[in-house]
């Protein structure tokens, strides 16, 4: 969704309406910083996946997801320097006003969380010798990579008067990490034995579901310039959005707790009482550690879905 950012409020307007940059393929794309930076980017995340596949230094859904971020994020990065140079944004199945920001504060999360899991689940395990070490050079690199893209999701967000895409502004920028934290919960509650045993944390998993899909339709209709396609106007949509999200997870971050770690509950308020978590095991999370991870992001997004709230809150769209 184009906008015009100001102070409180955000104009929206034509993607073919006045002062809509146009950029012209060309090699000196990349001798510009923003360039220079993306191709920091491509050669760190090149040299993490290589360095790690080179000795076969990954193992188990950890290991994979670090790996597959790595070459996951060297996959868009060069297909976004291949868009820049060819100047093909207008053939671009998406907005090339949203779509470059949102992939790059995905990355900037996805490394951030391959440079915290690999080493904490994996690298730690190694013995000493060449796996170790290209563990280690993988593991700098990821950090490398995780600076660039936050570096380019600083450069690049809206800024006061600015004619920019939704996905830039601040709702735009807490939609996307909504939206990975999410994600993050699902995978520590993918054993269903977390939560079927009781129907109000079957809530909660609703909560986490319903939140995620909302948040997911939000980023793809200003992805595919399709927030016209609503019935409602598409700032109403955003309120509506954040304000019951708030609640839904306000509500989750009291059930999860109460239900996972108090006793008249059935809960395990130590963690010691939990027999999965009495072994070290290698690249393996106790359940519960899951539980409490996953408290821990319930809270981190109920505090990123009130931000939304009173952002969205405070901006006016008003269409040219």
């Amino acid at each position: 969704m184009p906008v015009t950012v100001t102070r409180t409020t955000i104009t929206t307007t034509s993607s073919s309406g006045p002062g809509f940059p146009t950029t012209v393929g060309s090699p000196r794309a990349l001798t510009q910083p923003l360039g220079l930076l993306r191709l920091l980017q491509l050669i760190s995340t090149c040299v993490a996946f290589s360095l790690v596949a080179s000795v076969g230094a990954w193992t188990g859904a950890m290991g994979n997801w670090s790996m597959f971020t790595w070459c996951f994020c060297f996959a868009v990065t060069l297909i976004i320097l291949i868009v820049e140079l060819g100047g093909l944004q207008a053939r671009f199945p998406l907005s090339w006003r949203n779509f470059p920001i949102t992939y790059a504060c995905y990355a900037a999360l996805f490394c951030l969380s391959a440079s915290i899991i690999y080493p904490t689940t994996y690298v730690q395990f190694l013995s000493h010798g060449r796996s170790r070490d290209h563990a280690i050079a993988a593991t700098t690199f990821s950090c490398i990579a995780c600076v660039a893209y936050a570096t380019e999701v600083a450069w690049t967000r809206a800024r006061p008067g600015e004619i920019t895409g939704y996905m830039a502004t601040v709702p735009g920028l807490l939609k996307v990490l909504e939206t990975f934290v999410a994600c993050v919960i699902f995978a520590f509650i993918s054993n269903p034995y977390l939560y079927q045993h009781q129907p109000a944390l079957e809530w909660c998993v609703a909560v986490y579901s319903i939140c995620f899909i909302l948040a997911a339709v939000a980023i793809l209709l200003n992805l595919g310039d399709c927030t016209n396609m609503l019935p409602i106007p598409f700032p109403s949509f955003l309120s509506g959005l954040a304000l019951l999200s708030v609640l839904f997870y306000a509500t989750a971050l009291i059930i999860w707790p109460l239900y996972q770690f108090n006793e008249k509950y059935h809960g395990q308020p130590w963690r010691s009482m939990d027999v999965s978590c009495s072994n070290r095991h290698t690249y393996y999370v106790c359940s519960w550690d899951r539980r409490l991870a996953v408290a821990i992001l319930t809270a981190i997004n109920l505090l990123a879905y009130v931000a939304d709230l009173v952002y969205s809150a405070r901006l006016v769209f008003v269409r040219a």
